[in-house]
């Protein structure tokens, strides 16, 4: 988890990095020495309609013949580094926007790093804010505000040339929404990345009702308590803060087994972290968790929006999608396009590479691809009115393919859909069965169904394509497979899952997993020139490839807000959706779909008893036997 948090500020220095030129020159050699001769870096204090002084490192070409266009990050991670002497190192990050001449622009959000007020987490739209102070209340402010304010400032205090973008990965893509939707007459074109929209239903913190408890354990802890000026102005040692690899003495799945129920981790913060206690305090869908979806407010959205996500993303996939879903439906007008690629957290903005975990994909995932042909473009046509117009609708990667696929029209999440019936004797057919039949497992909380084979002491990135045969070996695992595919089957869309259950307890979880099995005589060609961390030597041959996976918290099947219990014995329906894939099944392969009732320690562990799990004890946990019925079905979005 270290790693991620590594990765996370690392994406705030490079991702939230770029620099500059002179008009019109294109240096051979961008370094840092050219950047600082050629830059000025100014740290100011924008003060917000309410008093509030929001910190602002500003990055400005030293040529004053032209006006240069504007590109902003806002981040809850840190405008770092601090110190107008002190440079970001913006000639490694974004060379292109260096070349060409952008203001750079990074502020750190109000309560966090240097900036004053108060910190709230996913800081909920006001829709009609009020301009004026009343009598007894404060002026109405939020994150959209907060953007609207500072673009004014740069407007009228920077060389620019009236065209202001923003763009931020993870939790800055939360901020690129919420400037989206600030209505500041500047900001022409945004891009959020990999955005944070709604914790309860698909980002880091749930998945459908469960918890993520492996990532949001270490996360919180972190967010908490390093990201605060008191911190920074105490010399703030980032490798102190404790981390899933500090913590765990053996691997992450043996000692959060060993620590017990979910309320065993809210005892060792000691009541510290009130962003923790916040989730401990709303199990359910409420009036806390929609005020912060920020799905909910995509109206009238008057820039160019470009959403931009990862497939195999284990943080914010579904934000992606979601996002780019809800300004679609409710803001028909704004011009909208979507790019989702075969990469994990943030990889678009990695280091170049070819693979990822044990799959070959092909050199056009590269980040170094995606930012000469996709990100730069985008700005440059909607900042500097260079270049031509991108190509309307999606762009989104095949992982069985490898090749990017365009949709002009738009990508549709909701597809029609073709039933896959979970037959008894392990096939999937696409006939529902006539004569009822089941399958059954013994789901046991103290010896849950691990996420992936190898042990770790943090979560890896690669889990969303591992290999799964691990899994189809344990018994508490249902295995369902087709023959050998004789033509392709493409898939594009969610995938709806509708399981016929019965369970001997009043809980429990559903995990559904969509596979690609290679054919047993499957093998990448020899090659010489893999990096270091990848190797020819892994066994592709029958490989069992996550396509799409999720968790749905069985007591919510009816309602997020208001969960109900199991009959034991009485058969159920749940259904829920995966989020969105595209992938083809080659001819040869086959399609698996794995259903198991546990993925830990990515998802806490549920008691299977009907109960508020984040303060039940570990006395509460019982086994449960599940029967998954033959009338069950995966419905797949297959293109005609």
């Amino acid at each position: 988890m270290k790693r991620l948090f590594l990765f996370l500020l690392f994406g705030l220095f490079v991702i939230a990095t770029f620099g500059q030129a002179k008009s019109g020159e294109q240096p051979e050699h961008i370094n840092a020495e050219w950047v600082k001769a050629n830059y000025t870096k100014r740290e100011v204090m924008i003060k917000m309609r309410d008093g509030i002084n929001l910190f602002t490192a500003i990055y400005e070409p030293n040529d004053k013949s032209v006006k240069h266009p504007i590109l902003m990050q806002r981040t809850c991670y840190s405008a770092s580094p601090y110190g107008e002497d002190n440079f970001a190192d913006i000639w490694n990050s974004a060379k292109t926007y260096v070349e060409n001449g952008y203001i750079l622009v990074f502020q750190d959000v109000r309560g966090k790093n240097m900036s004053d007020g108060e910190y709230e987490n996913i800081r909920p739209f006001i829709e009609n804010k009020s301009l004026k102070k009343k009598k007894g209340k404060k002026i109405d402010t939020d994150e959209a505000s907060d953007t609207y304010d500072t673009a004014e400032w740069l407007v009228k205090n920077t060389n620019n040339n009236g065209r202001i973008g923003v763009y931020g990965m993870s939790y800055p893509g939360f901020y690129a929404t919420m400037a989206a939707l600030s209505g500041h007459p500047a900001i022409k074109a945004v891009s959020p990345q990999a955005p944070v929209t709604d914790w309860f239903r698909g980002d880091d913190v749930h998945h459908n009702g469960a918890f993520f408890i492996m990532d949001m354990y270490n996360f919180l802890f972190w967010f908490e308590k390093a990201m605060t000026k008191q911190a920074h102005q105490k010399g703030f040692d980032g490798s102190k803060i404790r981390t899933t690899e500090t913590l765990v003495k053996n691997d992450v799945y043996t000692d959060y087994l060993r620590m017990g129920a979910v309320k065993n981790f809210s005892a060792s913060y000691g009541d510290s972290i009130a962003s923790w206690n916040e989730v401990m305090n709303h199990p359910n869908l409420d009036e806390y968790w929609e005020s912060h979806n920020v799905s909910l407010h995509c109206h009238d959205v008057k820039p160019a929006v470009m959403v931009v996500g990862g497939l195999f993303d284990a943080v914010c996939c579904y934000g992606a999608f979601r996002t780019y879903e809800a300004i679609r439906e409710q803001s028909p007008a704004t011009e909208l396009y979507l790019v989702e690629g075969p990469w994990a957290h943030g990889g678009w903005t990695s280091s170049a590479r070819e693979y990822f975990g044990n799959v070959r994909f092909a050199s056009n995932m590269t980040s170094d691809w995606y930012h000469k042909n996709i990100e730069y473009p985008f700005f440059a046509y909607y900042l500097e009115g260079k270049g031509n117009k991108p190509a309307p609708g999606a762009k989104v990667y095949d992982t069985g393919t490898c090749r990017w696929k365009h949709y002009p029209d738009g990508w549709n999440n909701k597809a029609e859909t073709t039933p896959y019936y979970l037959a008894a004797n392990g096939e999937l057919v696409t006939e529902k069965p006539l004569v009822q039949d089941f399958k059954t497992y013994i789901s046991d909380p103290n010896k849950p169904v691990p996420y992936q084979m190898t042990p770790s002491k943090r979560r890896t990135t690669t889990y969303m394509l591992d290999d799964q045969r691990f899994a189809s070996q344990r018994p508490d695992v249902l295995v369902y497979q087709t023959e050998p595919l004789t033509s392709e089957l493409v898939l594009e869309g969610e995938v709806e899952v509708n399981l016929e259950v019965s369970i001997s307890t009043t809980d429990a979880d559903f995990v559904v997993k969509v596979i690609d099995v290679f054919p047993e005589d499957f093998a990448y060609k020899q090659d010489d020139n893999l990096s270091p961390h990848h190797s020819n030597e892994y066994p592709m041959s029958g490989y069992q490839m996550l396509v799409r996976g999720d968790i749905m918290r069985g007591k919510y099947r009816e309602s997020f807000a208001e969960p109900v219990p199991f009959v034991p014995g009485e058969k159920t329906t749940v259904k829920y959706r995966l989020p969105s894939l595209c992938h083809t099944f080659k001819s040869g392969h086959r399609l698996m779909i794995q259903v198991q009732s546990s993925w830990f320690p990515l998802a806490d562990r549920n008691p299977q008893k009907f109960c508020d799990i984040y303060h039940c004890d570990d006395s509460d946990f019982q086994s449960s036997q599940i029967k998954i019925f033959n009338t069950s079905s995966v419905c797949l979005p297959i293109k005609k």
